[in-house]
C-alpha cells in the first residue's frame, strides 16, 4: 500500500508544480501585456502608438497626455483601468483594431475627451454607459462595426456637445429606431452607412433641429425617402452615396426635398437614367431654398431624350452646378440638351470637369445669361468647337473661364473665340498644347488674369495682352522674358529656362514674382533693387553660384528675408564646390575665394620680389661666377690626372693681389727668374692667354705649374679675384690631395680674415710652415733661399 501511494503522491506533486508554473506564466504574460509601452510621445503630449501590433492598451499613460493614437493594432478588449490616467485626454483614436468588448466604465475618467474614434472594429452591441461620462465629446465615429442597431436605449442622450457623428455599417446595420438620436439637437455632420438598412422608424431624425451636412450611404430608396422626410426642416446639405435611381417612380421618392430647407444636394457614386434625372430636376426646381447641385463620380444611362417636360420655376434660387467625372455611357448619342435650356438662366457658377465635354451647343451657351464662372477643365474641347460653343451672345456676363487641360492647340484662335466676352477678366488655358505663340492675338478687352502655364510655348510675344495684372507662364520653354506689361502685378514664370531676372523696366508695377526652378545662377543688388514695388520673390530651387558678391548681398541686405518666399530652405548653393549643397543663408567662402584677383596679384608681386631678390643676391654674391667656376671644375675633374713625371711649363703659378704687384714683380720675380738655375714663373699679367676665359686661364696655369705660390696679405684676402683663385685651388689642388701650395705671408694677417669655407687652406696654415717675408734685410736672403728650396722640392716626387 505504501508503494502504491508514493507514485500517486508524486503525481499530485508534479501536477501541483505544473499548475503553479502555468499560473505564474499566465500572470507574467498578463503583466507583460499590461506593461507594453508606447515610446512615440512628443513634446506636445500626443502619443502615436498606431500600427505597433499592440494587443492591449499600453501602460505608462500619464495625466499630461492629451492625444492617444492606438489605431491599426490588434486590441480586442478595453478594460476599466486602461485609461484611468487619461483625465486630460482630448483625442482617443481606436479605429481599425479588433475590439469586441469595452468594459462599462472604461471611459469614466475621460470627461475632457472631445474626439473618439471606434470605427472598423468588432463591436456587436453598443452601450450608452460608455458615453455617459463623455459630456465634452464633439466627434464620435462608431461606423464599420458589427452591430445591427444602436441599442435599446438612447446612446447619445448625454452628449450635448456632439457635433460630428458617424455611424452604421454596410454589413449588418439594419434598423434605426425612434429613440436613437434622442439628446442630439445640433450637428455639423451626420454620416450614416446603411447599405443593408431596411427599417427606419418615422420621426427618428426629427429630434435633431439642425444638421449642416448629412451624408447617407443607403441604397433602399424607400428607407431614404422616410429619412429625407424627417430632414426637411433640419438638413442644409444632403449628400447621397451609392444609390441607383433607375425609374421615375424611384426618383419620385425624393419628393420631400421639394419642401425642405436644403440648400445643397450632392450625388456621389449615383446612377441615373433619362427618366429619373428629369424627375429629380423637377423636384429640385420646386425647392425654394435650393442653391447648389453637385454630381461626383456618377453614371448617366441615357441619351438625353427626356420625354417629361421640365417646368420652370421663376422663383427658384438654384444658381450653382458642379459636375465631376460624370460618365455618360452613350455620350456619342447624347442630344443637345434643349430640354434643360429654361433651367440655365439663373445659373451663376457652373463646373463641368472631367466629363468628356467636347462641345457646348451655341443655343445652350446663350441661355447662360447670368453665368459668371465657368469651369470646363479636363475635357475634350478643341479650337473649332470652342469657337462654336463661345458663339456671339454666349455667356454674356462671364467673368472667369477655366479651359485648362483640354485639346486646344491654336492660341490665336482661342483668343479670337473668346474676344467678344467683354466681362471676362480671368482666363485659364493652361496645360493645353499650343507649342507656338503668334506675334499678335485678339483677347477680351478687360482681361486681367491669364494662365498659359504648361503649354510648351518657347517665348512670349506681343500676343500676350497689355491689360494683364496677373500672368502665369510657368512650366514652359522660355529662355527669357522681355515683354512690356505696364499693368502687371504678379508674374509666375517657374519651371522654365531663365538665367536672369526679367527686366524691371518692362514690368515696373510687379509686386509678386515667382521664378523658382529655372537656371538662375544669381541676381545682383541692383537687379533686385530695380523692382521697386516687389513684395514677394520666389527664386528658390535654382542653381545658385554663391560668389562673394552674391552672398554678401543676400546675407546682409536688410529686409530681404521678408521678400524671399520659402527662405532659406529652398535657396541652396550649387557652386563653388566648397559650399555646394549648403543653404545660402549659412554659406561662407574663404578670403582667397572672395578676393581672388587681389590674392593672385599679391602672389605675383611676391614671386617678382623673390625673383628680384634672388637676382640681387646672385649679383652681390657672384652666383653666376660660382656656377661657371663649378662647371669649369667639373669639366676639369673629367680630364685625366697629370702624371707626376710629366713635363710642366712653369715652376710655379703665382697668385697675388694687384696691390702687391710691385713686390711680386720687382722683387720676387727678379730674384727667382734670375737665379741660377732660373725659375720659370707664371704671372697672370704676362702669361695668361688673351681672349680666353679667365677661369680657364687659371685652371690651365695651375695644371701646367709644379707649384702654386700664394702671396698672402691683407690685400690678398680682400681681393675678389684672389678669392676665386683660392676657391679653385680648394677644388682642384686639395681635391687631389697634394701639397703643391706654397704660402708666402707678405705681412701679418688675422686668421679669421681667411674665408671659413677654405677649410683646407686654414688647415695648412695651422699645420704647415709658411714663409714669412722679413722686414730685416739681413734675413731676406734666408727667405729667398728657403723659397727656392721649396720650389725645388717637386724633384723629390
Amino acid at each position: 500500500m505504501l508503494n502504491q501511494r508514493k507514485p500517486n503522491t508524486m503525481t499530485k506533486q508534479i501536477w501541483r508544480v505544473w499548475i503553479f508554473y502555468m499560473v505564474i506564466t499566465a500572470n507574467r504574460s498578463e503583466e507583460k501585456a499590461m506593461t507594453q509601452a508606447c515610446p512615440s510621445c512628443d513634446g506636445t503630449h500626443i502619443c502615436d502608438c498606431s500600427s505597433m501590433n499592440l494587443s492591449t492598451i499600453p501602460s505608462g499613460l500619464t495625466t499630461d497626455v492629451t492625444g492617444l493614437n492606438l489605431s491599426y493594432n490588434n486590441i480586442e478588449h478595453v478594460r476599466e483601468t486602461d485609461l484611468k490616467l487619461g483625465v486630460n485626454l482630448r483625442v482617443l483614436l481606436l479605429q481599425s483594431n479588433q475590439i469586441r468588448t469595452i468594459d462599462k466604465e472604461s471611459f469614466i475618467f475621460l470627461g475632457k475627451l472631445e474626439h473618439l474614434d471606434l470605427s472598423d472594429n468588432k463591436l456587436t452591441h453598443l452601450s450608452p454607459i460608455w458615453f455617459r461620462p463623455l459630456f465634452s465629446l464633439q466627434h464620435l465615429n462608431i461606423r464599420g462595426n458589427l452591430y445591427t442597431t444602436l441599442g435599446e436605449n438612447p446612446l447619445f442622450s448625454n452628449l450635448k456637445n456632439l457635433r460630428y457623428l458617424r455611424l452604421g455599417n454596410n454589413h449588418s446595420f439594419s434598423a434605426i429606431r425612434k429613440q436613437d438620436f434622442d439628446g442630439i439637437t445640433v450637428l455639423e455632420q451626420l454620416e450614416i452607412d446603411g447599405q443593408r438598412l431596411k427599417q427606419y422608424e418615422s420621426g427618428s431624425l426629427t429630434t435633431v433641429n439642425s444638421i449642416n451636412h448629412t451624408i447617407m450611404n443607403i441604397n433602399d430608396v424607400q428607407v431614404l425617402s422616410g429619412m429625407l422626410e424627417d430632414l426637411t426642416n433640419s438638413a442644409i446639405c444632403v449628400e447621397l452615396r451609392h444609390i441607383a435611381f433607375n425609374t421615375a417612380s424611384e426618383s419620385s421618392l425624393l419628393e420631400p426635398m421639394s419642401r425642405s430647407v436644403m440648400e445643397k444636394l450632392v450625388f456621389k457614386n449615383v446612377l441615373f437614367t433619362d427618366a429619373s434625372v428629369i424627375r429629380v430636376v423637377n423636384i429640385l426646381r420646386r425647392a425654394k431654398q435650393f442653391l447648389e447641385l453637385e454630381v461626383d463620380n456618377s453614371v448617366l444611362q441615357g441619351t438625353g431624350q427626356w420625354h417629361e417636360q421640365i417646368k420652370v420655376n421663376r422663383e427658384s434660387a438654384f444658381t450653382v452646378i458642379t459636375v465631376q467625372r460624370l460618365a455618360i455611357e452613350q455620350f456619342y448619342l447624347f442630344s443637345d440638351l434643349r430640354g434643360v435650356e429654361n433651367l440655365l438662366g439663373n445659373i451663376t457658377k457652373a463646373t463641368i470637369v472631367n466629363t468628356n465635354v467636347f462641345l457646348v451647343p451655341c443655343s445652350i451657351s446663350r441661355h447662360f445669361v447670368s453665368l459668371l464662372y465657368l469651369d470646363l477643365s479636363e475635357n475634350l474641347l478643341a479650337d473649332p468647337n470652342l469657337g462654336h460653343s463661345s458663339c456671339e451672345g454666349a455667356w454674356p456676363l462671364l467673368q472667369t473661364f477655366n479651359l485648362s487641360q483640354n485639346s486646344l492647340g491654336d492660341l490665336e484662335m482661342t483668343g479670337r473665340s473668346l474676344s467678344h466676352l467683354n466681362h471676362l477678366t480671368h482666363l485659364d488655358i493652361s496645360r493645353n498644347n499650343f507649342g507656338e505663340i503668334p506675334e499678335s492675338c485678339q483677347w477680351p478687352e478687360n482681361l486681367k488674369y491669364l494662365n498659359i502655364s504648361g503649354t510648351q510655348i518657347p517665348k512670349v510675344t506681343t500676343c500676350i495682352p497689355q491689360t494683364l495684372e496677373v500672368l502665369d507662364v510657368s512650366s514652359n520653354n522660355l529662355n527669357d522674358f522681355r515683354l512690356k506689361l505696364p499693368h502687371l502685378k504678379e508674374l509666375y514664370i517657374a519651371k522654365n529656362k531663365l538665367k536672369t531676372l526679367p527686366d524691371a523696366p518692362f514690368i515696373p508695377n510687379i509686386v509678386a514674382l515667382r521664378i523658382s526652378r529655372n537656371k538662375l545662377t544669381s541676381f545682383s543688388k541692383e537687379e533686385f533693387g530695380s523692382f521697386r514695388k516687389m513684395e514677394t520673390l520666389d527664386a528658390g530651387d535654382n542653381n545658385f553660384i554663391c560668389s562673394c558678391e552674391f552672398l554678401s548681398f543676400i546675407q546682409y541686405q536688410e529686409g530681404i528675408a521678408n521678400v524671399l518666399a520659402n527662405w532659406p530652405e529652398n535657396y541652396i548653393c550649387d557652386s563653388p564646390s566648397s559650399v555646394r549643397g549648403q543653404q545660402i543663408k549659412a554659406a561662407r567662402l574663404s578670403l582667397f575665394e572672395c578676393h581672388k584677383t587681389l590674392a593672385v596679384s599679391l602672389i605675383c608681386i611676391l614671386v617678382v620680389l623673390v625673383i628680384l631678390l634672388i637676382v640681387i643676391l646672385g649679383y652681390k654674391l657672384h652666383v653666376i661666377w660660382y656656377m661657371k667656376m663649378t662647371w669649369a671644375w667639373l669639366q676639369a675633374k673629367r680630364k685625366p690626372k697629370r702624371a707626376y713625371n710629366q713635363d710642366f711649363c712653369y715652376d710655379a703659378f703665382v697668385s697675388y693681389s694687384e696691390r702687391d704687384s710691385e713686390w711680386v714683380e720687382n722683387l720676387m720675380v727678379q730674384e727667382l727668374e734670375n737665379a741660377i738655375p732660373p725659375f720659370k714663373l707664371c704671372l697672370h699679367k704676362r702669361d695668361f692667354v688673351p681672349g680666353k676665359w679667365i677661369i680657364d686661364n687659371i685652371i690651365d696655369s695651375i695644371e701646367k705649374s709644379h707649384k702654386t705660390l700664394f702671396v698672402l696679405s691683407e690685400h690678398f684676402v680682400q681681393s675678389e679675384w684672389c678669392k676665386y683663385e683660392l676657391e679653385f685651388s680648394h677644388f682642384r689642388l686639395f681635391d687631389e690631395n697634394n701639397d703643391s701650395a706654397i704660402l708666402i705671408l707678405l705681412e701679418p694677417i688675422q686668421e679669421q680674415t681667411i674665408p671659413k669655407r677654405f677649410c683646407k687652406l686654414r688647415k695648412i696654415m695651422n699645420t704647415k710652415t709658411y714663409l714669412e717675408w722679413p722686414l730685416d734685410e739681413n734675413q731676406q736672403q734666408i727667405f729667398w733661399n728657403n723659397l727656392k728650396t721649396a720650389l725645388k722640392s717637386y724633384d723629390d716626387f
